[in-house]
Parts: structure tokens; C-alpha cells; sequence
């Protein structure tokens, strides 16, 4: 008993411990059955986890195949580096459109000829017209294959293409022909309307688009006409071509060009040039002498209308009696700047609050100025022709910004030499373009056709020009321009007869403007070209990148 009291009372922590033990041994054992079961859980749930990783990974390398095999990739456009369309026996005219008639994001080539069949065997006979008659056509800027031709009723007086867009309108171009204006859908020729010119109204463009004014959700027209006795302001629907109201005559004298121009607050204002200076008129004033509730349509700017006539309507905006030009600076940003030229010089003014930039004294001026980027101001610089006499002329390239010169040089002013142009690259300065024949290269005084060649100048490399001589046809119109958003800078030639509207061979042609660099002569202007190579000049031409303005 003693031993055993003893034992209990000597071992109580063992006893306890025992006792313990022996009472944990079952929970011992549950948490080794838990934890096995934790384990065969987590070994499941890893496989789960193995399984869909290698699911996703499957399902992403299988729609990465899919995207570069099965899938195919847009096809970019295959250009032909030049082209040439013949039409011999044909006439044309000074009208050529840039635009996408395809719907390819591509650039392609509206003009006008008159023939008796068109290049897709359409005959004036099989449309009922009288032979010869006028088409327009459409052709491919990637191969200058024909898109569609519309024949139409003799005779050409204007076309317009490209148009305010935006507007409800369901076509593009509008032709003045015979005694008829024609609204036709550029991507497949397509006559939407066709109207009987407005009664005694001889039109000339540009058109000018406007706001829906009768209220069918289709931006609206206007045509001005001018003659020795008057000009006169007509409002057509834009979804029919009829005439909204009655013929609004804005004065009582001849003017030599118009314009649209908006305001700052977004009104309309039609700039006329007459012979003592250019003045501005609200469309909102017009509209109501059309049609009375018209004019709701448009809105008044305060500040043009503080210097208006309350009789005329008419604001003066640059006063001078020997006005020959007036042109926008810049493309669709309103309000644009506006350049003029007088007898007596160039000036440009802010189209904002009209108020004198610069201007730059000459009394020679040949035609419309043109536009690009000599320096890195991000403004449009002017470039001018001054004729010099002697049969030369002088290309001058004006400062945007203040009217200094920047670059200039003197031609022999060969005959037919169309406007120089522009186009603009991706390191903000542009490519000019211009046509003439460099003093250095003729012994002769008096240049002919044979002797006209074309140029074009790199601001970076200013000291050279490089010489192409590449058409000696007469050229009808001509235009510089991008084929495809920053890409393909080429030029495009119209050429035919000398008489506009006399029979011959007529030419469209295409040319990449690259193709001609290497061909071409690197000329110095002045007495030194610099340091640089002819090598290293005509690759900086093959180097650049082009841009839309």
C-alpha cells in the first residue's frame, strides 16, 4: 500500500504525464489523419492547378497559330512606282481630284475627258448622249487602272471634289456640264441627283458647303456666279439639288473670286474679291434675302459685324484696288489665315480678328502663292514667283511667321511651268517642288518647252537642287501629294493639246517621287554647293519619310 502510495505520490508529474499522454494519444492520431487528407487535398488541388495552366497554355499558343496562320494579314497595297493612262483622239481640262475612291485607305485620280467611248467600252451612243461627250473617271492611284467612268452631257464648265465631309451627303463631286449640275458618288459614279443650273446663274467654284438649312438632315450647297453686271448667291439642297429660295444678288459689280471662311465662334462668312479690296459677308444675311426664317441656320460673329454696312451687309477685311490673289494658308483648320497679293506685295493677315501679320513688298507676282515648311516653326511658309524680266522669274520661299526670306533662287521662266508645290515629312519640314530652268544650264535667252525641267529642294540641303527633266508634253494641271497616309509621295501629270478642250493625245501619268533621285543632277544655287557628296545629298532625298499636313 505504502509502495503504491508512494509511487503515486512520487511520480504525481510522471503519473500525470502518463496520463497525458495516454489521453492525447487519440488526438495524435486524428491530427495525423487530418493532416494526410490535407496533404491528398493539396496533391488534388495541385493537379487542378497543373491541369488548367496547361489548358491556358494550350488555348494562347493555339490563338497566336491561329492569328499568324489561319488568319490572314491585311494585304498592303502593291504600287507600280509609275504609271501612264493614253487617250488619243480625247480632250481635257484643268480638273484633277485627289481622293479614295475605292475604299482601299489608297489614294486614286479623278479627271475629265471628252471622247466618243470611254477606256471600259461605254459609248456616248449606248447612254443616249451626243458624241463626242464628257467622262469622268476614276482611276487606281496604285496601278492607274479605271475604277468606273461616267459619261455625261457635253459641254465641261467646273467639277469640285472633296467636299466638307461629315454632312449627310451621299455623294463627293459636283460638275457644272452643258446646262446641268451633276452630283455623283466617287466610289462608283453613281448620279445621285442631276439639276437644271439655276435660271441666268453662271457658277464658278469653289461651291461652298453649309449647315442643313431646310431641315433633312443633309449639309446643304451654295453656288456664286458672277458676271460685268453683278454676283449673285444660290442655296441648292444637298440631297436633291433644288433650289431653296430665290436668288440673292451681293453686288451690284463683278468679283474676281470667293471664299468661305468661319469664324472663331464657327460663323459663316463669304469673302469677295473686288476691284477695291476683299470684303466679307454673312451667310446669315444672305439666307435671309433668300428665304425669309433661313437665316436660323446660321449665326452672327460681333466682331465682324461691328464694321459691317447696314445697307450692304459687306465689311471691308484688306483694302487695296490692285487685288489679284486670295488664298487660304493651311488646310481645313478654321479659322485659316489668309494670304493676298496686290500689284503692290504680299501680305498676310490673321483670320481670327483680321489684323495685318506681315507683309513683303513686290510688284510682280505671278500667280497664287503655295505653301510647305522651309523651317521647324510649325507655321506654313509662303512661296511666291516674282517675274524678273528677260523671261526670268525668281522663286522666293517667305517666312511664315515674320515675311523674311528664306530661300531663293532665279529661273529662266520656261513656258507651261506649272505652281510649285509641297509635301510635307515626317521631320516638320517639307519637299518643294518647282519647274523652270536653272540660268547655269541654257546659253540660250529665250527657254522653250523642250527646255523646262523640273526641280526639287531639300531645306537641309538648301544649297543644291536636285534637276529632273522628265516631261516635255504640255502639262494641263499637275499635283504633288501622298497616295497613302504618310506613305508614297508621288506627283501626278495631266497633260494634252495646248487649247483646253482641243482634240489630241491626252496623258495621265503617276510618278513616285523617289523614282527621280537617283536620275537627277544635283546643281548648286550660287557659287557653292557645301561639303557634301552628290552621293550624300541624293541619299538624304532617299531617306525621307512623309507625313500628311
Amino acid at each position: 500500500m505504502e509502495t503504491a502510495d508512494h509511487a503515486t505520490e512520487g511520480d504525481p508529474l510522471k503519473r500525470e504525464g502518463d496520463g497525458t499522454e495516454m489521453g492525447t494519444a487519440p488526438a495524435t492520431s486524428e491530427q495525423k489523419r487530418k493532416s494526410c487528407k490535407e496533404v491528398l487535398g493539396i496533391t488534388k488541388l495541385t493537379h487542378w492547378r497543373t491541369a488548367v495552366f496547361f489548358f491556358s497554355l494550350f488555348l494562347c499558343l493555339t490563338i497566336v497559330f491561329a492569328f499568324s496562320f489561319v488568319i490572314p494579314c491585311p494585304v498592303r497595297p502593291q504600287y507600280l512606282t509609275s504609271w501612264n493612262r493614253t487617250f488619243f483622239g480625247a480632250a481635257t481640262y484643268d480638273f484633277l481630284a485627289i481622293e479614295d475612291a475605292s475604299k482601299d485607305k489608297v489614294m486614286d485620280v479623278l479627271f475629265v475627258i471628252k471622247d466618243t467611248e470611254g477606256s471600259l467600252n461605254n459609248t456616248c451612243k449606248d447612254a443616249g448622249l451626243p458624241s463626242p461627250c464628257m467622262f469622268l473617271l476614276a482611276v487606281d492611284g496604285t496601278d492607274g487602272e479605271t475604277l468606273w467612268e461616267r459619261p455625261l452631257n457635253p459641254d465641261y464648265h467646273w467639277a469640285q471634289c472633296g467636299l466638307e465631309k461629315e454632312t449627310g451627303r451621299t455623294w463627293d463631286c459636283l460638275l457644272s456640264h452643258a446646262d446641268q449640275l451633276s452630283a455623283l458618288d466617287k466610289y462608283n459614279g453613281t448620279v445621285r441627283w442631276q439639276q437644271s443650273q439655276p435660271s441666268g446663274l453662271h457658277n464658278k467654284v469653289p461651291v461652298l458647303s453649309v449647315p442643313d438649312l431646310d431641315g433633312d438632315g443633309v449639309g446643304d450647297i451654295a453656288l456664286v456666279a458672277s458676271d460685268n453686271a453683278q454676283t449673285q448667291l444660290a442655296f441648292l439642297s444637298g440631297k436633291t439639288g433644288v433650289q431653296m429660295g430665290s436668288t440673292v444678288v451681293l453686288t451690284s459689280k463683278d468679283t474676281a473670286s470667293h471664299l468661305l471662311h468661319r469664324t472663331t465662334g464657327g460663323s459663316h462668312y463669304l469673302l469677295l474679291q473686288k476691284d477695291t479690296g476683299l470684303y466679307g459677308l454673312g451667310l446669315w444675311w444672305i439666307a435671309a434675302k433668300a428665304k425669309s426664317g433661313m437665316e436660323v441656320a446660321f449665326t452672327k460673329d460681333k466682331q465682324w459685324e461691328r464694321n459691317a454696312s447696314v445697307t450692304t451687309g459687306l465689311l471691308p477685311v484688306y483694302l487695296s484696288d490692285s487685288l489679284r490673289h486670295v488664298v487660304k494658308i493651311g488646310g481645313t483648320d478654321e479659322p485659316s489665315n489668309l494670304a493676298l497679293v496686290t500689284g503692290q506685295e504680299v501680305a498676310v493677315i490673321d483670320g481670327k480678328n483680321l489684323q495685318l501679320l506681315w507683309k513683303f513688298n513686290t510688284s510682280s507676282v505671278l500667280r497664287e502663292p503655295s505653301f510647305g515648311h522651309f523651317n521647324k516653326d510649325d507655321l506654313l511658309d509662303v512661296v511666291v514667283e516674282e517675274d524678273m524680266g528677260n523671261n526670268t522669274r525668281r522663286v522666293i520661299i517667305l517666312d511664315g511667321k515674320s515675311g523674311g526670306v528664306l530661300w531663293e533662287v532665279t529661273l529662266f521662266a520656261s513656258p507651261n511651268s506649272p505652281r510649285p508645290a509641297a509635301i510635307h515629312t515626317t521631320n516638320y519640314y517639307s519637299v518643294f517642288m518647282f519647274w523652270g530652268l536653272l540660268l547655269s544650264q541654257t546659253n540660250s535667252s529665250v527657254p522653250s518647252t523642250v527646255d523646262r525641267r523640273s526641280y526639287m529642294l531639300h531645306p537641309l540641303h538648301s544649297k543644291v537642287v536636285l534637276e529632273s527633266t522628265n516631261v516635255m508634253d504640255h502639262i494641263v494641271t499637275f499635283k504633288a501629294t501622298l497616295l497613302e497616309r504618310g506613305r508614297h509621295a508621288a506627283y501626278i501629270l495631266l497633260t494634252g493639246p495646248t487649247t483646253e478642250g482641243a482634240e489630241g493625245t491626252v496623258e495621265l501619268r503617276k510618278r513616285k517621287l523617289k523614282q527621280d533621285v537617283p536620275l537627277s543632277k544635283v546643281l548648286p544655287i550660287g557659287t557653292s554647293k557645301g561639303s557634301e557628296t552628290n552621293e550624300e545629298i541624293k541619299e538624304a532625298f532617299n531617306r525621307l519619310r512623309f507625313r500628311d499636313e
